[in-house]
């Protein structure tokens, strides 16, 4: 069974903001352990004084960065012009995977191939296949996919291109310092694509302004 300290930290660090605020030192240990006390008491099966979260928070607080450090306040973006690149009016598909999705991926991006500036990512899961693209290409997509179970279509979506330095790639946690940033603004992200050093955001409309203004601090830093 998870001792009480055990399993406020878990609590803690499964919640951005919770991290960010005993970090810094911004919110009421009281307050906070008096909230925590009856959802651990539920997962732990049995009575949880207040004074032992108190102390468990304290002992968490503690071993959190007071400032930014680490791989977020190391991050060393590409030193280039076009640091974010943004992608406007996408649309992403699902499709359940099949014996024929390699094919319609083949014949997908034969097709899109001559349309200079169009955007298309395919991505392949175990059960399922992604398309997002431009809204220009649905119909291409549409054709190809035609014969295929669609799952789930999301229309009117932003991207928001991060360019990474290939030494950030040796960073623990760099991502997680990025999407915490995101989370603390309260900023739903809808995916989220990776090569080797660009991290690509998608967004609805109404989240792209707020998460430019982010990653543009990052940038900037």
């Amino acid at each position: 069974m998870l001792s009480i300290s055990t399993k406020v930290e878990r609590l803690v660090m499964e919640s951005p903001f919770l991290t960010e605020g005993l970090g810094r030192g911004l919110i009421n240990l009281s307050e906070l352990a008096r909230q925590l006390q009856p959802q651990l008491e539920t997962d732990l099966w049995k009575p949880v004084g207040q004074a032992a979260v108190v102390m468990a928070l304290r002992r968490v607080a503690e071993r959190l960065p007071q400032h930014e450090t680490g791989p977020l306040a190391e991050l060393q973006l590409a030193r280039k012009s076009g640091e974010l690149t943004t992608r406007t009016d996408l649309t992403m598909t699902t499709y359940r995977y099949s014996e024929n999705t390699y094919e319609c991926h083949r014949q997908l991006l034969e097709m899109v191939a001559p349309q200079q500036g169009a955007f298309i990512t395919v991505t392949r899961g175990i059960n399922e296949v992604m398309v997002i693209c431009s809204r220009p290409l649905m119909n291409v997509v549409n054709q190809v996919f035609v014969h295929e179970r669609e799952l789930a279509r999301l229309e009117n979506l932003n991207a928001v291109t991060l360019h990474l330095n290939p030494d950030t790639l040796d960073m623990p946690g760099i991502y997680h310092g990025i999407l915490k940033k995101l989370a603390w603004e309260k900023i739903n992200l809808v995916n989220m694509i990776c090569t080797h050093t660009e991290l690509t955001v998608l967004l609805e409309q109404r989240h792209t302004g707020a998460a430019i203004s982010v990653l543009s601090r990052l940038v900037a830093h």
